[in-house]
């Protein structure tokens, strides 16, 4: 009985790892750098112009709104033959 108990234990303590890897945080700065672009693109330029009126709020809400959320969420899939 004890030697299951250990294996279980085992089993929680190799769970509470670091849940984010570093394809988790390459898309997190991703996020981070298109939001940027896009307040750089909104204070530059014509007021009326595409970039600020079109372009600006399109990458600010990629960056908020998938890229953001998919680095917190993306988890690769553990072979269960391992």
């Amino acid at each position: 009985m004890s030697t299951n108990l250990k294996k279980l234990q085992a089993k929680k303590s190799k769970k509470s790892a670091l849940p984010f890897t570093a394809e988790n945080y390459y898309l997190f700065f991703a996020g981070l750098f298109v939001i940027i672009v896009g307040y750089i693109c909104m204070a530059t330029g014509p007021v009326n112009g595409f970039i600020s009126l079109t372009l600006s709020p399109i990458l600010v809400s990629i960056g908020y709104l998938v890229l953001i959320p998919v680095s917190l969420i993306y988890r690769k899939k553990i072979d269960s033959n391992t």
